[in-house]
């Protein structure tokens, strides 16, 4: 997930200096969306992961 949003703010990056400014929104707001679920999930593993032994 991490990767799919650093390649989709990489992609806006690209298309704001070219002056695509319509790609570069819909790509940041792809890459936004990706992170929030990455962030979510990394989140949830980190709660659900590790449970000690008793």
């Amino acid at each position: 997930m991490l990767r799919w949003s650093i390649t989709f703010f990489v992609v806006a990056l690209i298309a704001a200096i070219l002056g695509f400014g319509g790609i570069a929104g819909a790509a940041v707001g792809i890459a936004k969306i990706f992170f929030y679920v990455f962030v979510v999930l990394f989140v949830v593993s980190l709660i659900m992961g590790k449970k000690p032994k008793t």
